[in-house]
């Protein structure tokens, strides 16, 4: 059993579950779906803070569709979603065109660090 803890972050009135495992948790959308339930029923939030090497490799290739149903997921349920980490080494401009795109928007966010990762879903 993968074992995985969430700490609670609360800033400008925002609650956000920071993730911590030393497991991958977040390999499909059926396992997003599990931390995001997992957070609003143990922490209160669907504001999710995430470390980019608990994710399933595939989630950055965005013609796998890992992404897309993932955050489909997230959308529909009311969640949201920081994923923070170097990302400098992706080269594909779809990728990063996303991840500019997602970074001007209000539920999905791109940084670098796991505490600007939490001022951006707090903000």
């Amino acid at each position: 059993m993968i074992e995985v803890t969430m700490q609670k972050i609360e800033r400008n009135h925002t609650v956000c579950a920071v993730i911590h495992s030393c497991d991958k948790i977040i390999v499909d959308a059926q396992s997003a779906l599990d931390t995001l339930i997992k957070a609003n029923y143990e922490i209160g939030t669907k504001n999710i803070v995430i470390d980019k090497e608990l994710m399933a490799e595939e989630f950055f290739i965005l013609s796998s569709g890992l992404a897309g149903e993932i955050l489909q997921k997230y959308i529909n349920y009311g969640g949201r979603i920081a994923i923070y980490g170097d990302f400098s080494h992706y080269t594909s401009k779809p990728l990063k065109d996303f991840i500019y795109e997602s970074n001007k928007g209000h539920d999905i966010f791109f940084a670098p660090t796991e505490e600007e990762a939490i001022l951006k879903i707090t903000h």
